[in-house]
């Protein structure tokens, strides 16, 4: 039931929020040159994603990262019914695939689809955190792929707060949304990834501080 209930929930919530963009040239110059995009978001903001990118001719078709574990069933289910199908695998595998189940095929369908055109979303402090610390998944991927990167954040008042490991926001009716671009951002195959990783940490982090700071 909670999975039939909850994307219904979502979009009808989300259907009356105010919402406003900052620097949304950012990835309008993204859609305007066109090929495969990667976009990053905090964990906690996955039920508010599907509402960040526009659903029409001429812009990236969406895909999502999301883990194969029982969670990740219903978040899968979920972020379908909301038109964003699922990659499967984790962020933690994508770091050394070949040591983990399921981590080689989810890497090399996502840079299949990136190559293709497509976009994909990755939560890069998911599944179980630590929260708001990125791994090395979206750099690694960044890297192979050439592809540009886009940093996220959206956010809404008022929402719910859950006591889960990210604090995962729930929107609530009638509220003010913000989301707030950042990038894009572009690889070589040289770049370390560590040190990427680390950066791009600061940089979401502070978008989603601006974002936060919008609705307050």
């Amino acid at each position: 039931m909670a999975t039939r209930i909850t994307p219904r929930a979502t979009r009808r919530r989300s259907s009356t929020t105010r919402w406003s963009q900052e620097d949304k040239h950012r990835v309008e110059q993204v859609w305007a040159k066109g090929g495969g995009v990667i976009i990053c978001f905090w964990h906690q903001y996955i039920p508010l994603s599907p509402f960040a990118w526009e659903y029409r001719e001429g812009i990236q078709e969406m895909r999502a990262l999301i883990s194969r574990s029982a969670d990740g069933e219903f978040i899968a289910q979920t972020m379908d019914r909301l038109g964003v199908p699922a990659i499967r695998g984790s962020r933690k595998k994508l770091t050394n695939p070949a040591k983990e189940k399921g981590g080689g095929e989810a890497l090399r369908d996502m840079a299949g689809w990136v190559k293709s055109g497509g976009a994909i979303a990755i939560t890069p402090d998911g599944p179980h955190g630590p929260a708001r610390i990125m791994g090395e998944g979206a750099p690694l991927l960044a890297k192979l792929t050439r592809a540009p990167v886009l940093l996220m954040a959206i956010t809404c008042k008022p929402s719910l707060r859950f006591p889960s490991w990210d604090k995962a926001l729930f929107p609530l009716p009638f509220g003010k949304g913000v989301i707030v671009w950042d990038g894009p951002y572009e690889l070589d195959r040289e770049a370390d990834a560590q040190a990427i990783a680390a950066d791009w940490t600061v940089k979401l982090d502070a978008v989603t501080d601006r974002a936060e700071a919008l609705v307050a």
